[in-house]
C-alpha cells in the first residue's frame, strides 16, 4: 500500500467517524427544538443529556480531519479551501455560533431557549452544507481555467446536490432517533424511547430513498463515479441486508418483552454505513477532486507524511481508551444515569 493511499485511508476514516458522529450530535438539537414543547415525553431532556457531553467530542474529529488534509494532502488542501471558500465560511460561521451558545447555556439559564432553536435550525443546515462537498468532488461544478472557481449556480441547481442534501438531513434525522432511542432505553425514559423508536422507523426508509436517488442522479452526472460503485455491487448488497437487519431488531421485542432492540439497530447501521462508505470511497479513487486533483498529485513529501503519521498513531494510542471509556460512561453506566436525570428534572 502506497504512502498516499495509507494517508487518504486515515482521511477516510476520520470522516466516516465524524460524519456519523456529528450526524448524530446535530440530530439531538433538531429532535430537541421539535420536542420541546411535549413535557409529557421527556424528549427534550432526553435530547439535551445526550447533546450537553457529546458535542466536545465530536468537534475534536473535525480538527483532526481538518490538520489531516493540510498535512497529508497540501495540493488537495488549497484547491479546495479556494473552491469552497463561500459554503466553508458558512459552516464555520454557524459551528462557531452554535459552539458559543452551547458554552454560555450552561451559565446562563435565558439562553437554554435559544440554544435550543439555534441547535435545531443548524442540525438541518450544518450537514446540508458540509455534505455539499461531495458533489463538487465529483467533477462538473469547477472551473480549472478560470483561477479554481466554484459555479455555485450550477451546483445549487444540480439534481445531484439536493439528492445529497436530502440524503444529508434524513441521516441524521435517523441515525439521531436510532441513538436517542437507545439512550432514552438505557435511562428508563420509555416514553421518550417510544417516541424516537417511532421516528427512527420513519426517518430510517426515507434515508434508504435518498441513497437511491443518489444512485440515480450519480448515474446522469457523474458516470464514471457510477460505473466503479456498480462494479462493486455485492458489498452495497450487503450494506442493505444490514439495514434490514437494523429495521427488523426495532420490531422485535427484546428479554423483556420491549418491542425493539435499538443497540443492535445501531450497531447495524453503523456497519452498513461503514460497508457504503468504503465503497463509494474506493470507487472515488484516485481522485480527490475530479478530474485535476489525486491523492498523488495532492500529496505531501514522503518525509513529512511519515511524521505526522507517527504522530497521529501516537495521539490515537492515547485518546482511544479515553473514547471508550467515555462511551460506556455514557451509554452503559445506570448509576452515571440516574445521576443525570436526577439533574435535570
Amino acid at each position: 500500500m502506497s504512502d498516499a493511499l495509507i494517508a487518504i485511508t486515515v482521511l477516510w476514516g476520520f470522516i466516516f467517524i465524524y460524519s456519523v458522529m456529528a450526524t448524530m450530535d446535530f440530530g439531538a438539537g433538531f429532535w430537541s427544538m421539535i420536542y420541546i414543547n411535549r413535557k409529557q415525553t421527556n424528549a427534550t431532556n432526553i435530547a439535551n443529556r445526550y447533546l450537553s457531553p457529546t458535542w466536545e467530542v465530536t468537534n475534536t474529529f473535525i480538527v483532526a480531519i481538518v490538520v489531516a488534509i493540510y498535512s497529508f494532502f497540501p495540493g488537495a488542501a488549497y484547491t479546495f479551501g479556494t473552491v469552497l471558500l463561500v459554503p466553508g465560511s458558512l459552516i464555520l460561521l454557524l459551528l462557531a455560533i452554535r459552539s458559543a451558545f452551547m458554552v454560555f447555556s450552561h451559565i446562563a439559564d435565558d439562553y437554554r431557549i435559544a440554544l435550543t432553536y439555534i441547535s435545531g435550525i443548524s442540525g438541518i443546515l450544518i450537514p446540508g452544507l458540509l455534505i455539499s462537498v461531495l458533489p463538487v468532488s465529483h467533477g462538473g461544478f469547477v472551473n480549472f481555467e478560470q483561477g479554481q472557481t466554484l459555479d455555485l449556480i450550477a451546483l445549487f441547481t444540480s439534481p445531484h446536490e439536493y439528492a445529497f442534501v436530502g440524503f444529508a438531513i434524513s441521516s441524521t434525522l435517523f441515525l439521531s432517533s436510532l441513538l436517542l432511542a437507545d439512550y432514552s432505553k438505557a435511562s428508563e425514559e420509555m416514553e421518550a424511547y417510544y417516541v424516537y423508536r417511532r421516528d427512527a422507523l420513519i426517518t430510517g426508509p426515507l434515508s434508504l430513498l435518498m441513497a437511491f436517488l443518489i444512485m440515480i442522479t450519480l448515474k446522469t452526472e457523474a458516470v464514471w463515479l457510477y460505473d466503479k460503485m456498480v462494479d462493486q455491487l455485492p458489498l452495497l448488497f450487503v450494506s442493505l441486508l444490514f439495514f434490514l437487519v437494523a429495521g427488523i431488531a426495532l420490531l422485535l421485542r427484546d428479554r423483556r418483552g420491549t418491542i425493539g432492540m435499538p443497540r443492535l439497530a445501531v450497531i447495524s447501521i453503523t456497519i452498513q454505513y461503514m460497508l457504503a462508505s468504503y465503497v463509494y470511497g474506493k470507487a472515488h479513487l484516485p481522485y480527490i477532486l475530479y478530474p485535476e486533483v489525486t491523492i498523488t498529485s495532492g500529496f505531501t513529501d514522503p518525509a513529512s507524511f511519515k511524521a505526522v503519521f507517527a504522530t497521529y498513531i501516537v495521539g490515537f494510542l492515547i485518546l482511544f481508551p479515553g473514547f471508550i471509556y467515555f462511551w460506556s460512561l455514557f451509554m452503559n453506566d445506570k448509576r452515571y444515569l440516574r445521576q443525570k436525570e436526577k439533574t435535570s428534572k
